[in-house]
């Protein structure tokens, strides 16, 4: 049973990372455009997110329902120790969320729309990053169980080079799995061309930004990088995420909306794998050199084994009603589209 929750824990993280993550990246696109061209992007980023943006946060819900029932002590040292960036985080969904519905709902349709816009785009930036960071203060090894002063038990963690390169990692990535999605939701050929562009871009700037967090690494003298370059598993998903690369703007020049969406999603499955693969079972690493594990910090086999078919009989449920969600969205969709035309 403790497999099962494991599997959920892992799959949550992904799946918010997909599908949270173009939620995220969209705004962060529709921050870093044009003036010329913000109005069709924001209008863009409206009609495609609107009806389904509320579920992506089901999968953050689920992974800390599962951490706190099957991962006590995991989830009560990232609630202390990181309590700082998991705040601004959670204000930063808020506002977004928040921002993002009198935008688009509003009947009146006046100056406060651009406030909006900007809360929008600016928590579509902060979120990503400080969950970023708040990643990288969980293996910075910096996380300690008696610290002495306030610096390092609640800033330290977080507030160094290393955690900074990774919450800049995970902006970008969600950037990139943004702007392939949003090419399926163009209507036209000149939008549709802007955002292919856009891919090419952030797939370049996502590089970057993953060498950074190598670099920090080093100059942090931490064992990321040490321990990412000598695991056979963590290098091969990363060349196959680097050599699918190709196929990929392919297909987007040929017009293939869900063919390049299940590569860019693969694509994001192999960079997650990859630093599973590194850390595995371990969660948080101590700066005493101990770690929290999915295996010694487990609750009860009672506590599990009943969250486990909780999962199991919820799964049933809830991914056929998701199935249904997305595709009468996309049957909406469509015939608004017809209807316009």
């Amino acid at each position: 049973m403790l497999s099962i929750a494991i599997f959920f824990l892992l799959a949550s993280v992904y799946l918010y990372s997909l599908l949270g993550g173009a939620d995220f990246g969209a705004g962060v696109l529709e921050l870093f455009s044009s003036k010329s061209k913000k109005e069709e992007t924001r209008n863009l980023i409206s009609k495609a997110m609107a009806p389904i943006w509320e579920a992506n946060h089901m999968w953050l819900i689920i992974t800390v329902v599962i951490l706190f029932n099957a991962f006590p002590e995991i989830y009560t040292r990232i609630s202390i120790s990181l309590y700082i960036p998991l705040i601004i985080m959670l204000i930063g969904i808020i506002m977004r969320g928040t921002a993002f519905t009198f935008r688009y709902y509003d009947a009146m349709k006046d100056g406060s729309q651009e406030i909006y816009s900007k809360v929008f785009t600016a928590s579509s930036l902060i979120v990503p990053f400080f969950l970023g960071s708040l990643l990288g203060a969980i293996i910075s090894k910096k996380i300690m169980l008696h610290p002495n002063t306030f610096w390092q038990a609640y800033l330290a963690p977080w507030l160094n080079l290393f955690s900074i390169s990774i919450g800049v990692f995970v902006v970008t990535i969600f950037a990139f799995v943004a702007s392939v999605f949003l090419i399926g939701d163009s209507h036209d050929v000149a939008t549709r061309d802007r955002f292919i562009r856009k891919s090419k871009r952030t797939t370049f700037i996502m590089v970057a930004s993953g060498g950074l967090v190598f670099l920090s690494s080093y100059l942090e003298q931490n064992d990321f990088t040490q321990n990412f370059l000598s695991n056979f598993y963590s290098l091969s998903l990363i060349a196959l995420a680097t050599t699918t690369l190709p196929y990929l703007w392919s297909v987007l020049k040929k017009g293939k909306v869900w063919e390049s969406r299940i590569i860019a999603g693969a694509q994001l499955l192999f960079i997650i794998a990859a630093f599973y693969a590194v850390y595995f079972p371990k969660v948080v690493l101590l700066g005493d050199g101990d770690a929290l594990t999915l295996l010694n910090a487990a609750a009860p086999d009672k506590t599990v084994s009943a969250l486990a078919w909780a999962l199991l009989f919820g799964s049933a449920i809830i991914f056929p009603s998701l199935f249904y969600l997305f595709k009468v969205f996309k049957m909406s969709k469509t015939i608004s589209v017809v209807k316009d035309h």
